[in-house]
């Protein structure tokens, strides 16, 4: 079941953080630029007993803004868009990442973040982590109601979405709910064909992460200063992936801020990210040589297979 809300705040729309020039800036094939649209949706998984409020953000026809625009256009005579899920940290909404999420959305993407219902700030009696299981499954459910809605005759996502790329991402548990989602054999989701993990670690006391052969390309993402996350935890799996896979480090770089507000390191990520993007979904000439580029910035940070 699917309820349109007409309450913009959830999305956090507003002005976009100032990034550095190249692919952070949102960069398609050809220097193309999108602005971007935005729309927020109730899902409601009947079989699972869950309901996700969903931020759904799309490349718009006319100029880039610098607020999303809401029910705007979409740019459907240049798609169909490869469609990224991205998953929120612990006690936190989509809303603080919005700088990131708007990037990939001027760069080509469809950028679809739900709010997970018991690890959100608003969550009925306060935010609970043990609920992190099930978030692979919701993101699951998430990329099975972008496919439908793209493949309807009417409506702003109306063929819309290419069902074939698919990426997923996240940060912290977030980042442990696309780890799952994409390589774990408890949640595997085949239609997976990218992921990218923010301070992101295995979900803890849940094993099967086998990284079994064909598994997705990986883009891990560290910085070296979080003592949330133990940087630890992302060598481990990173250790475990098969290739291709790249880490980048955020050299001094803490848990949050890089990939909400904080400078230099939100550029970087921004163009790293649409970069590994545009190499394993849209097969774009050179991108893999851009994340060697924007990967590697004297004492911000480093880029490794």
């Amino acid at each position: 079941m699917v309820f349109w809300l007409g309450v913009i705040a959830l999305a956090g729309a507003g002005p976009a953080a100032a990034t550095s020039g190249g692919e952070g800036l949102g960069t398609a094939r050809g220097g193309q630029r999108f602005g971007v649209g935005e729309i927020v949706v109730s899902y409601t998984d009947h079989r699972r007993g869950r309901s996700l409020t969903t931020v759904i953000r799309y490349p718009a026809a006319g100029n880039p803004a610098r607020t999303d625009v809401l029910s705007a256009p979409p740019a459907r005579s240049s798609g169909p868009f490869p469609l990224v899920v991205f998953a929120h940290g612990y006690n936190i909404t989509p809303n603080p990442y919005a700088p990131l999420l708007r990037a990939w959305v001027q760069a080509g993407y469809v950028v679809v973040a739900p709010i997970f219902p018991y690890t959100n700030p608003g969550a009925p009696g306060g935010p609970n982590e043990s609920d992190l299981v099930n978030q692979p499954g919701d993101v699951s459910f998430v990329i099975s109601q972008m496919r439908i809605a793209s493949a309807q005759h009417h409506g702003i996502l109306s063929r819309l979405i290419d069902r074939r790329q698919i990426a997923v991402s996240g940060q912290s548990d977030g980042g442990s709910t696309a780890l799952a989602a994409a390589y774990n054999v408890n949640y595997l989701d085949h239609r997976i064909r990218a992921a990218m993990v923010m301070s992101g670690a295995y979900i803890p006391g849940v094993g099967g992460y086998d990284f079994p052969a064909g598994s997705p390309p990986l883009l891990a993402v560290q910085g070296t200063a979080d003592t949330t996350n133990n940087p630890g935890n992302t060598y481990h799996y990173f250790g475990s992936a098969r290739s291709p896979k790249f880490l980048l480090s955020l050299l001094g770089a803490p848990h949050l801020g890089p990939y909400t507000d904080q400078q230099p390191y939100l550029g970087i990520v921004e163009r790293e990210t649409i970069a590994f993007l545009n190499r394993y979904l849209k097969q774009q000439p050179g991108a893999r040589g851009r994340m060697w580029k924007y990967g590697n910035v004297a004492n911000q940070a480093s880029l490794r297979t």
